[in-house]
């Protein structure tokens, strides 16, 4: 089975797909202010993590702080519905502009993906304390039946 790392065209493909949608989220006006003026770093976090969940290798867990740096990172933004949906939107145009793959096995993985790690973004950042926070703790590997014939 070829994983979705592998199919959307390993580190190259996401490092691509990441660089995209990055600079997308810096330059949209409602998300930015989650941003700030960016980080060096995040792109490569972006990467590292998109590529672990994807059955890549486990770069993010291992050498980048893992998921809870990914905790910390989300506590007290205070992300709302409004911007967990405009993060989606560009989240799924910047695939398109990257070339991914579009068959729609793939493209259902992703928005999958993009929809549950939002809405868990947007949980803990509005935890208070720690039973606020969702429960995942580690990076999810998603799962897909693999590519459309």
């Amino acid at each position: 089975m070829v994983s979705l790392f592998e199919h959307a065209g390993g580190h190259e493909g996401l490092h691509r797909f990441n660089d995209i949608f990055y600079s997308s989220l810096l330059a949209d006006p409602l998300l930015q202010p989650l941003f700030g003026a960016g980080r060096p770093h995040h792109v490569a976090h972006l990467t590292a993590f998109t590529a672990e969940s994807f059955g890549g290798p486990d770069v993010f867990s291992q050498d980048m702080g893992g998921f809870p740096m990914l905790i910390a990172a989300h506590r007290g933004l205070k992300i709302s519905e409004e911007q967990r949906q405009r993060f989606v939107e560009l989240y799924l145009a910047a695939a398109d502009s990257a070339g991914l793959p579009d068959d729609p096995a793939f493209r259902e993985a992703l928005r999958s993906h993009v929809e549950f790690g939002s809405q868990v973004a947007v949980q803990n950042s509005h935890a208070e304390t720690d039973d606020q926070l969702h429960p995942l703790r580690e990076v999810p590997l998603w799962e897909w039946p693999g590519p459309s014939a």
